[in-house]
């Protein structure tokens, strides 16, 4: 008989199982570095998987998700390669991207997002929803905001009408360690390795999963006068922001020659550095073979 852990009224086997992350940057890893792994990230999703490895070594893991991506290609790139690997765990976080749009139909959106979560809900596995976080932003992006309040109330609606289906919400927006600035990275978009390891540890809490990763509180934050602050303000736009505008209006995003970082199901006990390492050698052996048939 399966050992049953308690979630949000559903249920996760704790025996062996199969997790596969879904969704854009936020569970790709950007912002937790780390150039030894796919992508040159590692991110919460690793780090629960790893975890998950450690209650029991036959635990799968595959992650699709792709920095910038928007709902629809998430939906329609993601979705069907996740659900053919028969998973019991599913995360899913769309809809960050469209939200940060000039313009954008929430009605539209959510309805879309909404049409997405029934798909995922309906393979029987345990689906693990997000809000998302109020980041701390200049209030030129108030419009940006209130569109995230919508979307906060949608998906705990969602949840609320689908847990008897396996939804399970994980509350970005309560967890009130994120209000510190030293959990993003500097874009201040994304969660820095400290960020990750929280959210990790916040997410393997939900199930009651025993875990071994540890977070720190931080000390008292360093007060910065208004002349640094001013100064940040301005790095911040000319490095990040002013970019960002600019690769949507010419229709590129930074995950565009990018592939997922674990497209296949892999053993994280097997060690995820060296399942990456020997990847690489893979590739390199193929480039190398394709170069000698050029050759011939």
């Amino acid at each position: 008989m399966p050992n049953y852990l308690m979630a949000g009224g559903a249920r996760l086997a704790q025996q062996p199982g199969r997790f596969v992350a879904i969704g854009d940057s936020f569970t790709e890893g950007v912002g937790d570095w780390n150039p030894r792994l796919p992508n040159g990230v590692r991110g919460w999703a690793d780090r629960v998987a790893k975890q998950l490895s450690k209650v029991d070594p036959a635990w799968e893991y595959a992650n699709l998700a792709i920095r910038s991506r928007r709902l629809d290609p998430i939906v329609d790139e993601q979705i069907d390669v996740a659900l053919a690997m028969e998973p019991t765990l599913i995360s899913f976080y769309a809809g960050g991207n469209d939200i940060l749009e000039l313009r954008q139909d929430m009605d539209d959106l959510l309805a879309r997002y909404a049409a997405a979560v029934d798909r995922l809900c309906s393979s029987g596995a345990q689906v693990v929803l997000f809000t998302g976080f109020d980041v701390p932003l200049n209030p030129v992006f108030g419009p940006m905001k209130r569109r995230n309040h919508q979307f906060n109330d949608a998906v705990r609606q969602l949840v609320a009408d689908n847990a008897d289906r396996g939804a399970v919400l994980l509350d970005y927006w309560t967890l009130d360690a994120f209000s510190d600035q030293r959990m993003w990275d500097v874009d201040k978009l994304h969660m820095n390795r400290a960020g990750h390891r929280y959210l990790a540890i916040q997410f393997l809490e939900l199930f009651g999963i025993d875990h071994f990763l540890e977070f720190e509180p931080f000390g008292r934050t360093k007060r910065v006068g208004p002349v640094g602050y001013t100064v940040r303000e301005v790095e911040w736009w000319r490095e990040f922001v002013m970019p960002m505008f600019g690769r949507r209006r010419r229709g590129v995003t930074l995950g565009d020659s990018l592939s997922p970082r674990w497209p296949e199901p892999i053993r994280p006990a097997d060690g995820m550095k060296r399942l990456y390492r020997k990847r690489l050698r893979r590739l390199g052996q193929d480039a190398f073979a394709s170069l000698g048939s050029k050759n011939e």
